[in-house]
């Protein structure tokens, strides 16, 4: 009985010791499409007028990363930390391996031109800071990260990479 004990508490604490020696990871969600990358400072001087500005220089790159499901963007939606959103609300199919590039601006939609436009002239990501969260139409997240001017984007030109 005692051997049996000890031979139990063993596997335990061999078990414990391999648990603890897996590195912990992110969460990763189970969706096709994944944030390519972020140009969240736009290059220049930051202008938010309709006109003449260069809202439409931020933008979010989303990538189906899928081998082999078209998937539409409709109902889609793309938030940052402080709440500020876009929703798909027109149908836009990614082919697997096709992206687009969500803009601020206004501008012509275009499926061939691989991008959408927020119709919102006011910069949604910030230039030090800011979380990045893509919820599929159920509501459940897509992907999500968030960056540090100092810490993701070394070369210091505003744009960083997730997922190549």
């Amino acid at each position: 009985m005692r051997i049996r004990h000890l031979a139990i508490s063993a596997a335990t604490v061999g078990t414990l010791a391999a648990l603890s020696a897996v590195p912990a990871q992110a969460t990763e969600y189970s969706s096709a499409l994944k944030i390519k990358g972020i140009q969240y400072d736009a290059p220049g001087s930051d202008s938010n007028n309709c006109r003449t500005g260069n809202t439409d220089e931020e933008y979010l790159t989303i990538k189906n990363y899928s081998s082999g499901t078209t998937v539409n963007l409709k109902g889609y939606v793309v938030k940052d930390k402080a709440g500020n959103r876009f929703a798909f609300t027109a149908n836009h199919y990614l082919q697997p391996g096709d992206y687009v590039k969500l803009r601020g601006g206004n501008g012509t939609d275009s499926d061939a031109g691989n991008v959408v436009y927020r119709d919102n002239c006011n910069f949604m990501w910030n230039n030090d800071k800011d979380s990045i969260y893509l919820y599929k139409p159920s509501g459940a997240g897509a992907d999500s990260h968030s960056y540090t001017r100092s810490s993701n984007d070394p070369d210091r030109n505003g744009y960083i990479t997730y997922h190549g």
